[in-house]
């Protein structure tokens, strides 16, 4: 096997680290734009399932096109990496950013004129165009955090990253669910029409941050320029991880689009779609608690204040979710003892959580084994019961998700030198799973029902505990020997 190339001339990630707290401060701008607006997807899938009368199906061709367009856009960019060389090391961070920014702002324009001609494919369009500028950010954020100081505790900047992403998918469902079930639905914009002004805000702001980006000036770290070639796809650990990634964001996807229409169910809670996408907003939560909860643990700070914010995190997070259930929009004032019965059960989720970060001992596969397989426990338990506990068994789900991400691309771009932005475009080529498999889960919902068809989530959540036991090793001896 070939060596992997080391840097030369260029800033290394090792030196400097305290310089990189500023660009790492700024890149989590973006992890927070693209997680708020990801789970909009939640929202639209039931709207658009009434506005156009879809079956399961046709309705989750939203996050087909939407993560398609991140295996299309992943795809043209390993193109174009194999025959040319990196692009990111000839544009820059920075411009890969904007190009990323202006691209997505293009596809929320589209929104407009899909709903003034109550056009679904003209949506599924625009969300195409907004996935293949969500590619580009990926492509050039993930890799750049990593390398924004030491690679040992990379998992942990990736976590924090990611925990600022996890920011945006747990107000976005609450924001959402309030501007397009209710206030524009209100004010006469029904049906498909209530998300014109909500993405038209998305493009404008999508703009802004293109033009702040422009004006910034982002230090340029690298490892030196990667040669035309493959050369990513020799190493197995990379391989599998990329297939870990493909389950790990279509089990995600999968249950996070089917929160709402399962909370639904006569037989789980019986919720309409606003009650509902605020438990959606708690289940992205969990992974907000779970991210912050992973870059603590994966950190390396004493071990006391580890133990310390590993209490600290989820009890202020809880109280934060306590007093925004609380709230009464009807009577406009707080309703404490009522947002107590209703927060109460996610209580013993927080402590399993802060159980398994004590058995998971600080290592990224080790905590990935963990949470994967309590991920396909919790499946199971929503597969074969009903009511509360098939209900907060999904929404828990969120907690324990939350590492998978962050710790699968670094586990995979673990020693991979000058070929981290070629394994970075694998990886995000493979959030694939994210458009094939939520279709198939709705396929197996309409003929079988809502409740079997979480067997989808559950096999890729099996494969993600695999990934962390065995898979992320494999061919790691033959790295370590070059």
């Amino acid at each position: 096997m070939a060596a992997i190339p080391t840097s030369h001339g260029n800033q290394t990630s090792s030196n400097n680290g305290a310089s990189y707290r500023r660009p790492f401060a700024i890149m989590t701008v973006l992890f927070f734009m693209w997680g708020f607006m990801t789970v909009f997807n939640d929202i639209l899938i039931p709207r658009f399932k009434e506005a156009f009368t879809l079956d399961y199906f046709h309705a989750m061709l939203v996050q087909f096109a939407f993560f398609g367009a991140y295996f299309i856009g992943s795809l043209i960019y390993f193109i174009i990496s194999a025959l040319t060389g990196d692009p990111i090391a000839k544009i820059g961070y920075k411009n890969g950013v904007i190009i990323g920014l202006l691209i997505s702002a293009t596809g929320s324009a589209l929104f407009w004129p899909a709903a003034t001609m109550l056009s679904y494919p003209l949506f599924l369009a625009g969300l195409f165009v907004v996935g293949l500028g969500f590619a580009m950010l990926q492509i050039a954020a993930n890799p750049y955090v990593t390398i924004l100081g030491p690679e040992r505790t990379a998992s942990s900047r990736l976590n924090l990253a990611q925990a600022f992403n996890s920011v945006g998918t747990t107000v976005g469902p609450l924001i959402g669910g309030y501007l397009i079930f209710q206030y524009f639905a209100k004010t006469g914009a029904h049906g498909a029409e209530s998300v014109k002004i909500p993405y038209l805000i998305f493009c404008i702001l999508f703009v802004a941050l293109a033009g702040i980006f422009f004006s910034i000036r982002l230090p340029h770290v690298g490892e030196g320029d990667a040669k035309p070639g493959i050369g990513a796809l020799k190493y197995p650990h990379v391989v599998l991880g990329v297939l870990a990634i493909f389950m790990y964001v279509g089990g995600e996807v999968s249950i996070g689009s089917a929160i709402i229409s399962f909370l639904g169910q006569p037989s789980v809670a019986g919720m309409n779609p606003v009650e509902a996408s605020k438990y959606v907003s708690l289940f992205w939560g969990g992974m907000l608690i779970g991210r912050f909860m992973g870059a603590v643990e994966l950190s390396e700070m004493k071990k006391m204040n580890k133990q310390i914010l590993l209490v600290v995190v989820p009890i202020v997070c809880f109280l934060a979710f306590w007093i925004l259930r609380s709230w009464n929009s009807d009577l406009h004032q707080f309703d404490f003892a009522a947002g107590w019965n209703i927060i109460k059960n996610y209580l013993p989720l927080l402590f399993l959580c802060w159980a398994l970060f004590q058995f998971s001992k600080a290592l990224a596969g080790r905590t990935l084994l963990i949470f994967g397989t309590t991920i396909v426990v919790l499946l199971t338990i929503s597969m074969i019961q009903g009511g509360k506990l098939a209900m907060w068994c999904i929404v828990g789900i969120g907690l324990f998700t939350s590492i998978g991400w962050p710790n699968i691309f670094s586990l995979a771009l673990d020693g991979m030198g000058v070929l981290k932005s070629q394994v970075s475009s694998l990886l995000v080529m493979a959030i694939l799973g994210g458009a094939l498999l939520p279709p198939v889960q709705g396929f197996i919902a309409d003929h079988h029902g809502l409740q079997i068809s979480f067997i989808v989530p559950l096999i890729a959540y099996a494969y993600v505990a695999f990934y962390g036991a065995i898979g992320h090793k494999v061919g790691k001896k033959q790295i370590e020997a070059i």
